[in-house]
């Protein structure tokens, strides 16, 4: 079952290219014409980076008997990073996102949320929230974790491999296979599902990644006018899903190989 219910599990050896979770909020254009200066002092200690970049968005389409363009200005998009550049927390007039490499536990990463969304409540004090969104993204590597030898049905469940799954096909006959789902859940959240082979993108100047890696990458949104109060509860439900699928998503070999660590073992 894909939505089945497990147990919370951690890995010694996790595969997870990054953890994203964003809000959006109506324009608050005091982002947009002064420096947050007032919302950087109040993170700097954990945040002591910045740097702001200003980003083109796509041109407005204008409805009418004949249909025109019209361009947008560029908005402010300003970035906070971690001394170790794990941690980043990107804002701007519509939203707020926090992202991290080094993922370890949940409840670490909501305590991380929780802690900048307080300050950024405080200083800006949206009206509500019109969209929440936490984003998984698994990049599993068969030479990291000593599999180099399985193929992919040895290791994804068959729902995610297309034709990989299938036994008269070759996995390195298959230049491309990928499947993308859109649904909806329970309680209002929506689900976006990306799964399928492919290689890890490189630093600017860094070597191209060779590597074909099984991506698993899963977006789960809640929509509407979200009270402030509500999140907590709202981002506990997302996560909720978010392992229930990826632990649909793997087989037991695959499972075994990651290192999982029973919370009695913590």
């Amino acid at each position: 079952m894909l939505f089945a219910e497990y147990e919370r599990i951690r890995y010694a050896r996790p595969q997870l290219a990054e953890v994203i979770c964003q809000l959006r909020f109506p324009t608050i254009l005091t982002i947009q014409t002064s420096e947050p200066a007032a919302f950087q002092e109040a993170i700097r200690r954990e945040f002591p980076r910045y740097a702001v970049r200003q980003e083109q968005l796509p041109p407005k389409v204008i409805p009418g008997p004949t249909p025109a363009l019209e361009p947008q200005k560029p908005v402010a998009n300003h970035t906070f990073l971690s001394a170790d550049n794990a941690w980043k927390l990107n804002l701007t007039q519509n939203f707020i996102a926090l992202s991290t490499l080094r993922y370890q536990r949940w409840e670490d990463f909501a305590a991380q949320l929780d802690k900048l969304l307080a300050q950024f409540i405080q200083i800006y004090q949206p009206a509500f929230f019109e969209r929440l969104g936490l984003r998984y993204v698994n990049a599993f590597s068969r030479k990291a974790l000593g599999l180099e030898e399985y193929l992919w049905d040895d290791l994804i469940q068959s729902h995610l491999l297309g034709i990989l799954g299938e036994p008269d096909v070759m996995e390195q006959d298959v230049g491309k296979n990928a499947l993308a789902v859109e649904c909806a859940l329970a309680a209002g959240c929506r689900m976006k599902l990306h799964a399928g082979p492919g290689r890890l993108g490189s630093p600017k100047g860094a070597p191209a990644q060779q590597e074909v890696r099984f991506f698993l990458d899963g977006d789960f949104s809640a929509a509407g006018n979200l009270d402030a109060n509500v999140l907590p509860a709202k981002l506990e439900e997302l996560h909720r899903y978010a392992v229930r699928v990826f632990r649909g998503a793997i087989t037991p070999q695959l499972h075994s190989a990651m290192g999982p660590i029973s919370p009695a073992e913590e």
